[in-house]
Order: C-alpha cells, then sequence, then structure tokens
C-alpha cells in the first residue's frame, strides 16, 4: 500500500462532518515515494521518535500529534529528517480524542468504567469523557490500575473521601479549569488527565474532586495504539510496531 491508500483507510474510520475542522486536525506531514509495508506508532513526532523509527525500519510513522509549533522550528527539522530517512507520517489529533475507538475511550476501557458519556466539545467534536464503574472501589486501588496502565507513577490529590464510582477524563491537556468544571457539573468524583497546573489543584480542592495527574503523552498512548491496530486488522500484510517514547513528564527512562 502507498501512503494515499493508507490515508484514504484511516479516513473511512472517522465520521466527522466539519470537513475542514478534520484536515486542519489531522494529515501528511511527509509523503516519501515508496509502499508502506511497516508503520510505527507513537505519540509525539519529534526527532528522538523519528530515530526510533529509523532504528526500527519503519516505513510510516503514525502518531497523535504534529510537531508542537509552540516547539519553535521543530516542524521543519522533523520535515528534514523525515526526508533524509524515507520515512512518511500521519497524524490525527482531536478526530482520534472524539472517536469512539480514540484516546479518551480506549484508556477507559483500559480501566474497565463503562457508560461513557461525550463531553467537552469544541466544534462538534469531544474531547472529554465521564463514565463510572458498576460497583465503587478504593481511591488507592484505582491510582494503581492507571500507574499500571500507564506504565509510569501519576501524581495524586485526594479532596474527598468518596471510593470511585464516577470519573471524568480528558486525555492529553485538560488542565484548565473549564474542563474540570464540567467534571463537577456532571458530579464527578475523580477526575484524571495529562496535565495540570496550580489552578487545576485549587478549583478541584475548592470542589473536593479528587485529582489524577497521568502524563500528556501516556494517557494518549492508548488511542494512537486503537487506530494502529485497526490499520493492521484491515490488512494481515501490514506490519505493526510501538515506536518507544520517555517518560519525560514522569522524570523516568
Amino acid at each position: 500500500m502507498d501512503v494515499s491508500q493508507i490515508v484514504e483507510k484511516i479516513n473511512e474510520l472517522f465520521n466527522v462532518k466539519n470537513k475542514k475542522i478534520y484536515a486542519s486536525e489531522s494529515g501528511i506531514t511527509y509523503k516519501a515515494d515508496k509502499k508502506i509495508k511497516k508503520i510505527g506508532y507513537c505519540v509525539n513526532l519529534t526527532l528522538e521518535t523519528i530515530e526510533e523509527a529509523r532504528i526500527q525500519g519503519v516505513d510510516m510513522m503514525l502518531t497523535h500529534h504534529d510537531a508542537w509549533e509552540e516547539l519553535y522550528g521543530l516542524k521543519d527539522a522533523c520535515i528534514e529528517k523525515l526526508a533524509e530517512y524515507g520515512i512518511s507520517h500521519y497524524y490525527n489529533h482531536l478526530p482520534l480524542d472524539d472517536c469512539h475507538f480514540g484516546t479518551n475511550d480506549s484508556l477507559l476501557k483500559k480501566l474497565n468504567l463503562k457508560n461513557m458519556k461525550r463531553t467537552h466539545e469544541w466544534e462538534g467534536l469531544y474531547f472529554g469523557r465521564i463514565a463510572e464503574y458498576d460497583k465503587e472501589i478504593e481511591f488507592h486501588e484505582f491510582v494503581s490500575k492507571i500507574e499500571n496502565v500507564l506504565e509510569e507513577p501519576v501524581r495524586f490529590w485526594r479532596f474527598n473521601d468518596k471510593k470511585v464510582k464516577r470519573v471524568g477524563l480528558v486525555c492529553g491537556n485538560g488542565a484548565s479549569t473549564a474542563c474540570l468544571k464540567e467534571a463537577v457539573e456532571h458530579k464527578c468524583d475523580t477526575y484524571i488527565t495529562g496535565e495540570s497546573n496550580l489552578y487545576t489543584i485549587q478549583y478541584a480542592q475548592f470542589k473536593g474532586i479528587n485529582l489524577i495527574i497521568g502524563s500528556h503523552t501516556f494517557t494518549e498512548l492508548p488511542g494512537i495504539e486503537s487506530l494502529a491496530l485497526k490499520l493492521k486488522a484491515n490488512n494481515k500484510d501490514l506490519e505493526i510496531v510501538r515506536l518507544n517514547e520517555f517518560h519525560h513528564e514522569a522524570n523516568i527512562r
């Protein structure tokens, strides 16, 4: 298969009505002139993940994020390195946060949470979720579950004495108090996201909602893995590999 065929297969998996938003939140960063036999997936496009792709001999990278514009000069450097190695790259951001097999739903399924409700709407896409357990569990048991899934330690603040029953989730960056407010309004006892600041913590304390902070990268890894596996399911000859990323946010390697 070539890159265009891969992207066509991906597009068929999504049902985003606003085509302009979909096009702005996904696409090809670099297209090499070669057939795609091996795809490597990870969350971020960086020089380090491109090097990992070269080492693993992939023809195409599949990521959740494009190179961040806030990292000035990184995108040009990544395109130059992709061209040097002959590796194509495709990313899918907010549509993957929104869809039923994406970042939020995939993490919730790994945590065995059910009754998912789509929340945190932007331009017709929903980048958050509310979900529940059939039977409540102890808070520290829940923290251990998350750490096992993310393969890294998390930070947590316990601002109520309840067991975990209803959870609000925004994979990646749900640090804003507006994101947390939506979980509060849905009467969640616990809120999970991948980033925080002082306001996040203080607002959680003010509202008495337990707060769990993983990392931006590894809260979103299950979603991009799910997309890669769907591609594999549609093409048995396609090889899929995970590209390793450092746990920078947890400060472990």
